[in-house]
């Protein structure tokens, strides 16, 4: 049987880039998107015009090559690139234009602003094509690892520890040295002091650190991308991450608005789901979230903003053979709103003094209320309510 047969690539062809690109190509919509625009109007920065010299990219080049790669899930300028010189579609974008990766990295780093509101503008143009039905819009968040290291994540516990150590390993090598002056026939100790004046310089840069973190005013600071921050990942599982949080409405899973932070879920409902607002310039629509945004401060900034929330109710807790049973869960106490009140399942009342406490973590911060009744003391269940052994 005869095989198929190629064509010979000494074979002289007239053809050009137009030929090769079908009419319903993605890159057809992205030329014209990009040539309609003012990016003058949206902030981004032009290269300076001269007279001698190389002349230089016009933005909209590098707008065109980053709109192609966020179509297509290419992040790394590098690669974006290589693409000018191997990919089709993109030689018929910038007519056969091909900026090295330095300068397309350039245009991203130096228009964070202008492209947001060409987001909010394309956002825009969706709604404009009855592409976006502003009634309904999920929201979620996914972690991105950060390139700063755990060793180069710390916080006051970390740094103290390691102070601690300094200090501890300087006394070791001064009691070293002080014993072997005490001695008649004194061994030669080597590198004590170097030993000791590089803990110096140690103990000088943990507390340069610990001046920063004070200053900086959060619970933790990053050396590498200063801007990460420990999050937990799946389980217990902890990396030092971004938060990349995204809102996608419900008509046609098109995303409305989204934007990058360095906190878990539990504190970011209130900001991606106002974005997504605003983008859409709309009065209100609903917002669905799993429990990793339940909430409460953030539920009622929501409801502020005409924003109707649907979150997934969180486990109130595990059974244990010495603690709390599924039938004493937060959620079987009553609340009255009137009074400020809580009514067990043994019908006690539980009071408040109203004194607002605030918890604290590495990954998370709230504020909450404590309600008590001296009656916990000789009720009969306490062991199936609390594994507190006094109240």
């Amino acid at each position: 049987m005869q095989h198929i047969l190629g064509i010979s690539r000494h074979q002289m062809r007239i053809s050009s880039l137009e030929d090769a690109i079908s009419p319903d190509n993605q890159v057809r919509f992205i030329d014209a998107f990009v040539s309609f625009i003012d990016l003058s109007k949206l902030g981004f920065s032009f290269p300076t015009l001269k007279k001698e010299g190389r002349p230089s990219y016009n933005s909209q080049v590098f707008l065109k090559i980053y709109l192609y790669g966020y179509l297509n899930g290419i992040r790394s300028s590098r690669k974006l690139e290589k693409e000018c010189f191997r990919n089709i579609e993109m030689q018929w974008l910038l007519e056969d234009i091909r900026p090295n990766y330095h300068s397309i990295s350039d245009f991203r780093k130096n228009n964070p602003v202008a492209l947001k509101g060409l987001f909010k503008l394309f956002v825009s143009f969706l709604k404009d094509a009855d592409l976006i039905g502003c009634e309904t819009i999920a929201i979620d968040g996914t972690k991105s690892r950060a390139h700063n290291s755990k060793k180069a994540n710390f916080n006051q516990k970390k740094i103290d520890q390691h102070l601690e150590y300094i200090e501890t390993k300087t006394q070791e090598y001064l009691d070293a040295l002080e014993e072997n002056d005490a001695k008649e026939n004194q061994p030669k100790i080597k590198n004590i002091q170097q030993k000791i004046e590089r803990l110096k310089q140690n103990k000088l840069r943990y507390e340069l650190l610990e001046e920063k973190l004070k200053a900086s005013g959060e619970p933790q600071i990053s050396i590498t991308d200063s801007d990460s921050r420990a999050l937990l990942v799946q389980g217990q599982v902890v990396e030092i991450s971004f938060n990349i949080q995204a809102a996608v409405d419900a008509k046609h899973n098109l995303v409305v608005a989204t934007h990058t932070i360095n906190r878990n879920d539990r504190n970011a409902l209130s900001g991606i789901a106002i974005e997504a607002k605003e983008n859409l310039e709309i009065e209100t629509y609903t917002a669905l979230v799993d429990k990793g945004y339940h909430n409460g401060k953030q539920i009622e900034i929501c409801k502020q903003a005409k924003i109707i929330t649907i979150v997934a109710q969180p486990e109130q807790g595990k059974n244990k053979e010495n603690g709390t049973t599924k039938d004493y869960f937060v959620s079987k106490f009553q609340y009255n709103q009137t009074t400020d009140t809580y009514t067990c399942p043994q019908g006690e009342t539980l009071k408040t003094t109203g004194h607002w406490h605030k918890k604290t973590t590495d990954r998370d911060s709230y504020e909450f209320k404590r309600y008590r009744t001296p009656k916990c003391r000789e009720c009969p269940v306490k062991h199936l309510c609390t594994s507190r052994s006094s109240i």
